[in-house]
């Protein structure tokens, strides 16, 4: 053990007792089955930047923190882009595209959709998003290859290389005085002002579609982590955990999971930082309604900034998650650390702060804070334990990531 043992955190977590509920009680996954897997899957596999990205196996640090396996999925692989969310973006922005032309997307490929011949029939569209960086990069990219416009507004407090990144792929961006769901409101506000194509992945009442579209884009992580457990260990993980930010991410593969496994899913825990905990809190609360937290949602983990849970991933998340957990900064910049400073021969792996961060960093405390050891039997986290985490990014802020893993940033003590 080290000196964490027994010094107080301020972690918080929440059993989810919806999971004890009757199937007919609980929402529906429709939506997100194995005919939408497939179609995604060959959406994604058409682009000529697709690869399937590495799926780690930190033994050394398995054997450190008690459990069977430690997997990291590892997004920053990911077209070039450094994040997962062009999966989300793409899709949704081919998904629209094909409705446009009344057509299955199995019927375009990428290399179709930014062909002349179908730039001609759809003319000039204008995509436009709110981001706190990935999702509106992923936007901007996607809208570029096929030949399109973007427009991308970021929340105040934004990090300026996010805001070029996404100017790089030829979007109009700019960076708010807006929290991040008020920013989401003035992205709706211009693109029914302008006739633009708003492209969000949070859902409210009367704009459901795309952010459905959005999370059967994010299918293709957790059908090749599948593949390769199957391919590698020939096992399967007995937890997932998931960082959460409206939770489009993170309903997607658990509705993925529930899908696929039903009753014998994985595991999963709901992972957020402390400043912007919109899940937990409505957990808490209790009512079956999402609720907002609100504030300046001043938090390290500028992904998961996010104050309104999406009305889309709510019902799932609710119903199937096992438990929620509220996070301090010091939880993430500690798995930043971990994962930049490899034990024996783990690889070493470069996670921004809503990367597999915050999962490495919960359980590295859980195994070695006493104080979290009712967390850890809630959890059932044992020697036979195996743990699938996703690093949605990789340091798409290389100069906070620099502060946080070289200067120290967000000590635990």
């Amino acid at each position: 053990m080290t000196n964490l043992e027994e010094i107080k955190t301020e972690i918080q977590y929440f059993v989810n007792e919806n999971t004890k509920k009757t199937n007919s009680e609980k929402a529906s996954a429709v939506f997100l089955n194995r005919e939408v897997v497939e179609k995604v899957r060959n959406f994604h596999k058409s682009f000529p930047e697709y690869k399937v990205t590495p799926l780690h196996s930190l033994d050394t640090l398995s054997k450190q923190f008690g459990v069977r396996h430690i997997w990291v999925k590892d997004e920053s692989y990911r077209f070039g882009l450094n994040a997962f969310k062009v999966l989300g973006g793409s899709y949704a922005v081919g998904k629209f595209l094909a409705k446009r032309l009344n057509a299955d997307i199995s019927e375009l490929s990428f290399e179709k959709l930014r062909s002349e011949e179908i730039k001609e029939k759809l003319g000039d569209i204008t995509f436009v998003t709110a981001t706190d960086g990935n999702h509106g990069r992923g936007i901007a990219w996607a809208a570029n290859q096929l030949g399109q416009k973007s427009v991308v507004y970021l929340p105040k407090g934004s990090s300026e290389i996010r805001l070029n990144n996404i100017r790089k792929e030829g979007a109009e961006a700019s960076i708010t005085d807006l929290n991040y769901d008020d920013t989401v409101r003035l992205a709706s506000q211009r693109a029914k002002e302008n006739g633009w194509i708003l492209v969000q992945d949070t859902a409210w009442d009367g704009y459901e579609e795309i952010p459905a579209w959005i999370m059967q884009g994010y299918f293709t992580i957790i059908d090749e982590v599948l593949e390769q457990t199957t391919e590698t260990v020939k096992d399967r993980p007995t937890h997932v955990f998931l960082q959460a930010g409206v939770g489009s991410f993170a309903g997607s593969v658990l509705g993925y999971l529930v899908e696929k496994f039903g009753d014998e899913r994985p595991i999963t825990v709901i992972v957020e930082p402390d400043k912007a905990d919109c899940l937990y809190q409505s957990m808490k609360i209790g009512d079956g309604n999402p609720h907002a937290v609100t504030g300046s949602l001043n938090t390290i983990m500028a992904g998961l900034a996010c104050g309104e849970p999406s009305k889309t991933s709510w019902g799932i998340l609710k119903d199937y998650a096992g438990v929620f957990v509220s996070c301090p900064e010091y939880v993430a910049s500690r798995g930043m650390r971990i994962l930049a400073n490899p034990l024996g021969c783990d690889p070493q792996i470069v996670s921004g702060e809503s990367g597999a961060a915050v999962g490495i960093g919960l359980v590295s405390l859980i195994a070695e804070n006493r104080m979290l050891n009712d967390m850890k039997n809630t959890l059932k986290l044992n020697q036979d334990s195996k743990i699938l985490i996703i690093n949605t990014e990789g340091d798409t802020d290389p100069v906070h990531y620099r502060k946080v893993v070289w200067d120290g940033a967000y000590p635990f003590l």
